[in-house]
């Protein structure tokens, strides 16, 4: 997710930097971390999860010490965060360990934000920046899906499954609120620039 500070410095256009080249690793990393998933090699699936999750506070650190802050980076991580939950999901879904409904309720929010970018952008407006609650939203329910995978990893119905997984679960409610507190956040700022716009 990309940080206050690194969205406070001035973005360039540069395509080809080293910060951008590890955010495409890290999405064309998303896609194996499902596989893994859903093949049940949730072991594997954790540790490249851990690894992709490192780079994406690597890119950051990066992009600002040797000034490679580029407006493809900015899109890129939201972009990586919202693949890797989704996939994630799908794979924890088809493997019964995560209930479908969370899924669609998760990829109902990104539809509509996906619309409100589309209206924004035909009335010349760009993406609204990254609200805090959105943030965190996001945050939380990337803690959820490795605890849910840890509580599967070590035995069954055991004292730490039960913890891991109620938290993860827990994680995945409160994740899920405030991705959605945040939706109708950029909603509103969205109605209000296009009313703006009109007058």
């Amino acid at each position: 997710m990309p940080d206050s500070e690194t969205q406070n410095v001035e973005a360039s256009r540069q395509v080809w930097t080293a910060p951008n080249l590890i955010s495409f690793l890290r999405i064309v990393s998303i896609p194996v971390i499902a596989w893994l998933i859903g093949s049940n090699h949730l072991v594997w699936s954790l540790i490249i999860m851990t690894v992709s999750g490192m780079s994406d506070g690597v890119d950051g650190y990066v992009a600002r010490r040797f000034d490679q802050v580029s407006v493809l980076g900015q899109m890129l991580d939201p972009i990586a965060d919202r693949l890797l939950i989704i996939c994630s999901c799908i794979a924890l879904g088809v493997v019964h360990i995560l209930p479908w409904w969370i899924l669609i309720v998760i990829c109902c929010r990104d539809f509509v934000m996906g619309v409100e970018v589309l209206i924004l952008a035909n009335k010349g407006y760009g993406p609204l920046p990254v609200h805090f609650v959105g943030k965190v939203g996001t945050f939380v329910l990337l803690v959820a899906i490795p605890c849910l995978i840890i509580s599967h990893i070590i035995p069954l119905l055991t004292l730490a499954s039960i913890s891991f997984y109620c938290f993860g679960m827990a994680s995945c409610y409160w994740g899920i609120g405030l991705y959605w507190t945040a939706g109708i956040i950029y909603i509103v700022q969205g109605i209000g620039l296009i009313k703006k716009r009109k007058h």
